[in-house]
């Protein structure tokens, strides 16, 4: 499912027009992804939990040389599903 076919689906549950659905869930990325860039968790009920990891500096081989080189250190976007999220 791509972003247009979530809008659709959020117009066909909620009743909301697909432009209302489109601004409401660039709200809730925007506001996700504030509060990741400030350090905090966000956890949604019943869904899940998106944190903040670090992932420290480590070594590499460039596969087009075989050289050896350094990837640096960065912070990237878990999610750990929630228990009542089932397939």
């Amino acid at each position: 499912m791509n972003k247009s076919e979530l809008v659709s689906a959020i117009a066909a549950e909620s009743g909301l027009t697909k432009a209302d659905s489109k601004k409401a869930l660039d709200a809730v990325i925007a506001a996700v992804s504030k509060a990741l860039k400030e350090g905090d968790k966000v956890t949604l009920v019943g869904f899940g939990t998106f944190s903040v990891a670090k992932r420290a500096a480590r070594q590499g081989i460039n596969p087009a040389t075989k050289e050896v080189i350094t990837i640096p250190a960065k912070s990237v976007v878990k999610f750990k599903a929630g228990s009542d999220l089932e397939l």
